[in-house]
C-alpha cells in the first residue's frame, strides 16, 4: 500500500494526495471496527457548532485544544492549525476553506457521552459565503474574542450572519493569560456593541494556546443547548423514520469515487443503499458509500438526524451535488430546506499562463480548482499581448491572492495576474445597460460610443455606475482622523459614527481621555465608523493603507450596496504605438493622469532597448495623458575597427 500511495503522489497534486492517503489509512485502520464504531457515533446525541472569530483571534488554536480534550487526536505540541490542511493556510496562518470533524465527548458533570460535530470556518470577510453556508449546518456559534485586541470589524460581519441564522450564541474571550488582556472591556463590547444580554450568555473565559477553560466550553455546548428534536439518545425510532432530509453544504471531485458530498442530516436516516434525489435536479442515486471525519474518513453504515457527514452516490458531475441542494429519499416528497444566498463576484481579474502553449494544462487547474470553491466565476478570455487566458471573479482582493497562490502551490502553475478590476454598469441612450467586468470591453466614454452587444453597430453611452460597498470600519479614537483622512482619499462618504464603551463607567464624554503604558495602547476607547465607498477604491492599497495608518489597530468589513453614478475612464497603454490590453484599467477621470504617468514609469523600466527609441504612452479616450521613451541602442561607430 504504501508503494501505491507513493506512486499516486508523484502523479496527483498535493491536496489529492493527501485526501488519498487519509482515504486509504482510514479504510485500512477502520474496515474491521466500522460496525462497532459507527455503532457509537449514531446512539448518540448530537451537537453541531462552529467557531467564529476575526483573524488571529484563536480560532483554529481552540479547534486543536477541543480535538486534543476529546481524544479526537493525541495531545502533542506539534499540533498546530490540524484543521487547517491547505499550505496556502499554513504559510498565512489564516483560514481558507471550510472543515467538518465528529467527536465523541464525555461530559465530566453528567458522564453522558455526546456526539460533537464541529464544522471550521474562515474569518476573513473575503470568504463570507464560506462561513455562511457552513453555520448553515449547525446550531451553535461559538464567538471567539481575543482579550487584547476586543470586537473588531469582521467580528460584528461574523456575528450578524450566526445571528440572522438563529444560532445559540456562546460569546468566549481567549487569552485571558496574556498581560494585555483586557476581560472587562471585552464585556462591555459584547454588550453595547453587539447587544449580547451577558446574564443569559456568560462569555467563558479561556487561553486556547494553554488549554484553560476549554472544558467549560465543551461543558457549554451540551448544557446550553437544547437537542435536535428526535435526535435525543435512544430515539432512533423517530430519527430513522421517513422525511429524510440533508443539507449539502459542501462538495468536491474525487478521482477514484466520483463526487463527495458533504451533508448535515436535518431530518430521518440515509443508509447505504439508499435511493436518494436531489431536489434541485430531480436526479436519483444510490448510496454507496457513508462516512464520517474523525478526523479521518470513517466508514458507517448509516447517518442519522443531527449527524455531519460524507455521501458517495455515483454522482459523476460536480454539478449534481450543487451547495445548498436538499437531498432526500427518492419517492418521498418532501419540503426543500432553504437554499443559500447566491453570491455576487466582487472583484474580477484576468489570468493567462507565462508560456502560452501550456494554456491547456492552466484550464484543467483553473476548473479543477474553482469546482471546489462555487463563490468563484470563470469564463474564457484573450488578449493580443498573452495570449489564451480566463477571467474570473473573485468576493474580494484576499479571496484572489489565496486563489492565486492555490494554483502554483497545489498545480504547479506559473501564471500572470492582470491588476484586479471591478463590474461597472454602463447606460446607452436606448435605455438599455450592460454591466462590463473586462476593461479591454469598456467603451470609450469621451467618444460616447461604444460597440452594441457583439452586433457591430454603435451606442450612444449616457452614463457609467460603479459598484458602492456599505463598510464598517472600527479604531481606536486617537486614530480617527488617518482613517477619515483614508476614506475621504478614496471617495468615502461617512453615515455615522458610534462609540464603544469598553467598561461601564466609559461614557462618550471621555473620547479626549486615552491612558498609555509604554508603546502600547491600554484601553483604548474604540469608535465604529459606517462608509459608503466605492468597491474600485478598496480593491487595490486600500487595505494596507488601513492597517499600515492605524498602526494595525483598525479594521475593515464590508457588503455590496448597489451602483452609484461615476465619472469612470479606461487607460489604455501602448508600447511603440501598439495597445497592451491586458494592461488595461477603469478608474476615475481625476486619476487618470497620475496613475498614466506612474504606469508609464514602470514600463520604461521593463521594456527592452531597441535600435530605435520606443515610445510608452497612456491614453484616455485616444488622448494622450503620459509618455516615457525608452532610449535607443547608441550606435558602436568603432565596432568595424576590431577584428
Amino acid at each position: 500500500m504504501g508503494r501505491r500511495l507513493l506512486g499516486l503522489t508523484l502523479t496527483l497534486t498535493l491536496a489529492e494526495a493527501r485526501r488519498c492517503s487519509l482515504r486509504w489509512s482510514s479504510s485500512s485502520s477502520s474496515s474491521s471496527s466500522s460496525s462497532s464504531s459507527s455503532t457509537a457515533f449514531d446512539r448518540l446525541e448530537p451537537r453541531s457548532f462552529s467557531i467564529c472569530a476575526h483573524i488571529d483571534h484563536g480560532k483554529s488554536t481552540l479547534a486543536d485544544r477541543i480535538l486534543e480534550l476529546t481524544g479526537t487526536i493525541p495531545r502533542d505540541a506539534a499540533n498546530k492549525q490540524v484543521l487547517d490542511t491547505l499550505k496556502v493556510e499554513r504559510d498565512r496562518g489564516i483560514t481558507v476553506k471550510s472543515q467538518a470533524v465528529s467527536m465523541r465527548y464525555t461530559d465530566t458533570a453528567s458522564r453522558k457521552q455526546y456526539l460533537l460535530n464541529l464544522i471550521d470556518t474562515p474569518g476573513h470577510v473575503d470568504f463570507a459565503w464560506e462561513v455562511s453556508r457552513s453555520l448553515a449546518a449547525c446550531q451553535v456559534a461559538l464567538f471567539v474574542i481575543d482579550a487584547t485586541q476586543g470586537v473588531q470589524a469582521q467580528s460584528i460581519s461574523v456575528f450578524r450572519i450566526a445571528t440572522s441564522l438563529n444560532l445559540h450564541i456562546i460569546p468566549i474571550l481567549n487569552k485571558i493569560d496574556m498581560p494585555a488582556a483586557d476581560v472587562d472591556r471585552c464585556k462591555a463590547q459584547l454588550r453595547n456593541l453587539l447587544g449580547i444580554d451577558l446574564d443569559k450568555h456568560p462569555p467563558i473565559c479561556i487561553s486556547a494556546k494553554t488549554g484553560l477553560g476549554v472544558d467549560q466550553v465543551l461543558h457549554a455546548i451540551v448544557t446550553r443547548t437544547q437537542p435536535v428534536s428526535g435526535a435525543q439518545h435512544g430515539e432512533t425510532a423517530e430519527r430513522d423514520g421517513p422525511g429524510f432530509r440533508a443539507l449539502v453544504f459542501d462538495s468536491w471531485f474525487d478521482h477514484f469515487r466520483g463526487v463527495v458530498a458533504l451533508v448535515s442530516v436535518k431530518d430521518g436516516a440515509v443508509r447505504k443503499g439508499d435511493k436518494i434525489a436531489s431536489s434541485f435536479t430531480g436526479k436519483k442515486y444510490e448510496v454507496i458509500d457513508l462516512s464520517i471525519n474523525n478526523p479521518l474518513p470513517t466508514k458507517v453504515p448509516i447517518l442519522r438526524k443531527g449527524q455531519v457527514g460524507m455521501i458517495v452516490a455515483n454522482m459523476k458531475n460536480i454539478e449534481d451535488a450543487e451547495i445548498g441542494d436538499t437531498f432526500h429519499l427518492a419517492g418521498e416528497s418532501v419540503q426543500p430546506l432553504e437554499a443559500f444566498e447566491a453570491t455576487t463576484p466582487m472583484v474580477f481579474a484576468g489570468i493567462f499562463p507565462i508560456d502560452s502553449t501550456e494554456w491547456p494544462k492552466l484550464e484543467d487547474s483553473l476548473r479543477r480548482l474553482t469546482l471546489n470553491d462555487r463563490s468563484i466565476t470563470l469564463s474564457r478570455d484573450s488578449s493580443l499581448a498573452l495570449g489564451q487566458g480566463a477571467r474570473l471573479g473573485f468576493l474580494g482582493t484576499l479571496h484572489l491572492s489565496v486563489f492565486r497562490q492555490r494554483l502554483e502551490d497545489e498545480f504547479g502553475q506559473r501564471i500572470i495576474v492582470t491588476a484586479p478590476s471591478v463590474p461597472y454598469r454602463v447606460q446607452y441612450a436606448d435605455g438599455s445597460d450592460q454591466i462590463i467586468s473586462n476593461p479591454v470591453e469598456f467603451p470609450d466614454v469621451s467618444s460616447n460610443n461604444a460597440a452594441g452587444g457583439g452586433t457591430g453597430k454603435k451606442k450612444k453611452v449616457v452614463g457609467v455606475e460603479e459598484p458602492i460597498v456599505r463598510g464598517v470600519l472600527a479604531c481606536p479614537h486617537e486614530y480617527v482622523g488617518a482613517m477619515m483622512e483614508l476614506c475621504a482619499e478614496h471617495r468615502g462618504t461617512q453615515l455615522s459614527t458610534t462609540v464603544a464603551e469598553f467598561t461601564s463607567s466609559t461614557s462618550t464624554s471621555s473620547l479626549s481621555s486615552s491612558s498609555r503604558t509604554g508603546s502600547g495602547i491600554d484601553a483604548p476607547v474604540m469608535l465604529e465608523m459606517t462608509y459608503t465607498l466605492p468597491l474600485g477604491e478598496i480593491a487595490t492599497t486600500f487595505f494596507d493603507s488601513l492597517k499600515s495608518r492605524s498602526k494595525g489597530y483598525a479594521t475593515f468589513s464590508y457588503s455590496p450596496s448597489g451602483y452609484a453614478r461615476a465619472d469612470i475612464v479606461k487607460l489604455s497603454l501602448l508600447v511603440a504605438g501598439a495597445p497592451v490590453d491586458a494592461l488595461d484599467i477603469c478608474l476615475e477621470r481625476s486619476k487618470a493622469v497620475r496613475e498614466g504617468r506612474a504606469w508609464v514609469k514602470k514600463l520604461r523600466d521593463v521594456v527592452p532597448r531597441q535600435q530605435f527609441e520606443v515610445a510608452v504612452q497612456a491614453t484616455v479616450g485616444g488622448k494622450i495623458v503620459a509618455r516615457e521613451t525608452v532610449a535607443a541602442y547608441r550606435k558602436d561607430v568603432t565596432a568595424g575597427l576590431y577584428g
